[in-house]
């Protein structure tokens, strides 16, 4: 599995970004109002990029070989939800962006202020997620095997099989 990069994120959130704020604008232009952004969005995303951080770690601490009893099948997963936590942020961090630039392209409107505020927070827990997943990808990154004949856990890697 490749790495994510960080610009591919960027892109995906610029992007959809633009296409967000757009569309909002064209609801407030019909008369339409700018959905809000509930309080929960925050510490929801600001939650899951901590389990995200926490699953990261214990993979980190097996390839130092200091949690040897960890499943491979855990680390595999892992390293699937760090990249999926991603991909989510950087949708996310689109998305609660285009609504708060809607939002504070129409300062005028009563409330928009505040909702925009909201927005702007939603915007940047998305960004923690993303991060969070970008930090864990580099946790779940496996080295090469070493010289010596061991494995990441130090344990001797196994031999050819006799046939």
């Amino acid at each position: 599995m490749a790495a994510t990069r960080w610009r591919t994120l960027l892109g995906i959130a610029v992007v959809l970004a633009a296409i967000t704020w757009y569309l909002l604008r064209l609801v407030v232009g019909q008369g339409g109002v700018v959905p809000s952004v509930g309080w929960l969005v925050l510490p929801v995303e600001l939650i899951i990029a901590l389990i995200v951080l926490r699953l990261g770690w214990a993979v980190r601490q097996y390839l130092h070989g200091r949690r040897p009893d960890l499943d491979p099948v855990r680390a595999a997963r892992t390293a699937v939800l760090a990249k999926a936590a991603c991909y989510t942020g950087a949708l996310l961090l689109g998305f609660y962006g285009g609504t708060a630039l809607a939002l504070l392209s129409d300062l005028a409107a009563p409330g928009n202020g505040g909702r925009a505020g909201s927005a702007g927070l939603a915007a940047a827990g998305a960004l923690v997620l993303a991060i969070a997943g970008l930090v864990v990808e580099r946790f779940c990154r496996v080295p090469p095997p070493s010289a010596d004949g061991k494995d990441v856990a130090g344990t001797p890697e196994p031999g050819p099989v006799a046939g």
